[in-house]
C-alpha cells in the first residue's frame, strides 16, 4: 500500500492545520516499522529478580516432537544460572584438571550460540572441590550498561566489558576480605542505583558488601552473619527501600545506600536450608516459608505465620522459590510436591505429586508468563502449567536437557533457566541449550 503525503499549507489558520495533522499522525504511524522490545535477562531471577516473564508470542502448548532447539554449546560444571542481555548469552563454569582448575566466563551470540569470547582464571579448589558433587561457580552474573559483573566460587570478582570481554576492574574478595569457606560466595549480586551488592559472608562485619560498580571501591559493609545460599532483593516498603538478606541467623532488612539496619527477624536456618529468594507482594514478604507483614508508613515487620520457630515448618524448599500471586503462594516442597497455601494464613488449600519425583533434593523452578506458569525441574523437564487456588492443571511437558549433578543414588538438574526473547536458555554440567518458545505467528 502506498501513500502520496502532500506537504501542508502552513498558512492555514491554526485550527485547520490542528485538523490537517490530525489526520497526517495516523498515515505516518502506519509508514514506522512496529519495533517490538526486547525482553532480556539480564540478572538472577530476570528482570525484576522476581522469575516473572512478562513476554508476549509464546507457545501455549509444545510440539509432540519437544520445543525446537535453536542451539546447544559444551560447558563445564557450575550451578550459576545464564543471563541474556543485548543479544548475548553469558554464563559461568569450571575446567577441572586435577590438581588444577579455571574457572571461566563465558560469551555466546543468542542467535546461533558461537562463542564470542571467553575469560578464565586459576582457582586453588580444595581437594574436596574436585568431587562431582561440588559444583562450581554459584553465583549469577549480573549485567548493566554493558558492563558483566562475575563472582566466582572463591571470590573472584570482575568487572567485564560485556562486547569484548575486556577485564575493567577486579577484587579477589577471598584475600581482601578474609572469606575461608569454599561454599561461602554463592548468592548472586545485585545492582542498587550506583552500587554492586554483594552477600559474601565474610568476617568481620563483612557479610553484605556495597562496592562502587564504576570504580569497585566499597561503599560500605554491613553484618557479621553466616553464609547462605540466598540471593538478596531490594523492595520499596513503608516509604523507604529496603536491602532484604536471608542467613543462618535471621532475616534483616538494610538501607541499600548505607548499610543500616532498618529491621532484623531471628531465623535460625542451617546453611543449606536458607536457599530460596525472597519475595515480595502486596506489603507481604515471603522467605522461604517464613511470611510477614511489611509496616505501610515506617521500615519494619511482623511474622504472619506460622508461628513456630520450627525450620521444618519455616522452610518449604531447600532447592526452589515459591511465588506469590494476589493471595494466595505456590511453591515447591523439599520433598517435591507442589503446593498452593493461602498467603495470609499459610493454610494448605491443595497439594499435586505430578511434577517431579517425590524425593528430597527435588526442584521445581517456577516463572509466571501470562495466564501460565513455566516450570522447569530438577528432572530437565519444562512444563506449562496453570496455578490457581482451584488446582493444577498441566498443559505441556518437554524434555529440554539431563540432570547430572550427582545427589545421592540419582543426577539433578537444579540451576533455574533464563527466559528471554521468546526463547528458555537451560544449563547443566555439559551444556548450555537455547530452545524456542515462540508461538505460531
Amino acid at each position: 500500500m502506498a501513500f502520496s503525503l502532500q506537504p501542508l499549507e502552513f498558512s492555514l489558520s491554526p485550527k485547520s492545520t490542528l485538523r490537517a495533522m490530525a489526520r497526517l499522525i495516523p498515515a505516518l504511524a502506519l509508514l514506522v516499522p512496529l519495533a517490538l522490545p526486547a525482553e532480556d535477562w539480564p540478572q538472577f531471577r530476570g528482570p525484576n529478580r522476581d522469575s516473572v516473564w512478562n513476554a508476549t508470542g509464546i507457545v501455549q502448548t509444545f510440539p509432540i516432537e519437544g520445543l525446537k532447539i535453536s542451539w546447544r554449546m559444551p560447558v563445564g560444571r557450575g550451578w550459576s544460572s545464564p543471563v541474556v542481555a543485548q543479544g548475548r548469552v553469558y554464563v559461568t563454569d569450571v575446567q577441572l584438571t586435577p590438581p588444577t582448575a579455571r574457572e571461566r566466563v563465558l560469551c555466546f551470540d543468542e542467535a546461533n550460540g558461537k562463542l564470542l569470547w571467553n575469560h578464565e582464571y586459576g582457582v586453588e579448589y580444595p581437594d574436596w572441590a574436585f568431587d562431582p558433587n561440588a559444583g562450581g561457580p554459584r553465583a549469577t552474573p549480573i549485567i548493566r550498561d554493558r558492563k558483566l559483573f562475575t563472582l566466582g566460587s572463591l571470590g573472584h570478582l570482575f568487572c567485564l566489558d560485556a562486547t569484548g570481554g575486556d577485564v575493567l576492574w577486579t577484587k579477589n574478595l577471598a584475600k581482601e576480605y578474609g572469606v575461608k569457606e569454599f561454599t561461602g560466595i554463592t548468592a548472586s549480586p545485585l545492582i542498587e542505583d550506583g552500587l554492586l551488592i554483594l552477600q559474601i559472608c565474610a568476617k568481620p562485619a563483612a557479610c553484605v558488601v556495597a562496592f562502587n560498580r564504576n570504580s569497585g571501591k566499597e561503599v560500605w559493609r554491613a553484618l557479621d552473619d553466616s553464609f547462605t545460599y540466598s540471593s538478596p532483593i531490594v523492595l520499596t516498603a513503608g516509604g523507604r527501600k529496603q536491602l532484604i538478606v536471608w542467613t543462618q541467623e535471621a532475616v534483616t532488612s538494610l538501607d541499600p545506600a548505607t548499610g543500616r539496619t532498618w529491621w532484623r527477624e531471628e531465623f535460625r536456618t542451617p546453611g543449606d536450608m536458607a536457599v530460596a529468594t525472597p519475595t515480595f507482594s502486596n506489603h507481604r514478604l515471603l522467605i522461604c516459608g517464613l511470611m510477614m507483614k511489611l509496616d505501610a508508613d515506617k521500615p519494619a515487620a511482623s511474622v504472619l505465620w506460622p508461628e513456630t520457630r520450627a525450620v521444618t515448618k519455616r522452610v518449604l524448599s531447600n532447592t526452589s522459590t515459591a511465588f506469590l500471586q494476589g493471595d494466595y503462594v505456590f511453591s515447591a516442597k523439599t520433598s517435591g510436591e507442589l503446593i498452593c497455601l493461602e498467603a495470609g494464613t499459610g493454610k494448605q488449600v491443595w497439594q499435586t505429586n505430578s511434577v517431579t519425583s517425590l524425593k528430597n533434593g527435588s526442584s521445581i523452578h517456577l516463572t509466571p508468563n501470562g495466564d501460565a506458569v513455566f516450570l522447569f525441574t530438577d528432572r530437565g523437564d519444562l512444563i506449562r502449567a496453570q496455578l490457581t487456588p482451584q488446582g493444577y492443571r498441566e498443559i505441556s511437558r518437554a524434555h529440554l536437557l539431563e540432570p547430572t549433578s550427582p545427589f545421592g543414588d540419582r543426577k539433578c538438574a537444579w540451576t533455574p533457566p533464563a527466559y528471554a526473547n521468546r526463547h528458555i536458555f537451560a544449563r547443566n554440567d555439559e551444556e548450555l541449550v537455547c530452545a524456542s518458545l515462540a508461538g505460531r505467528p
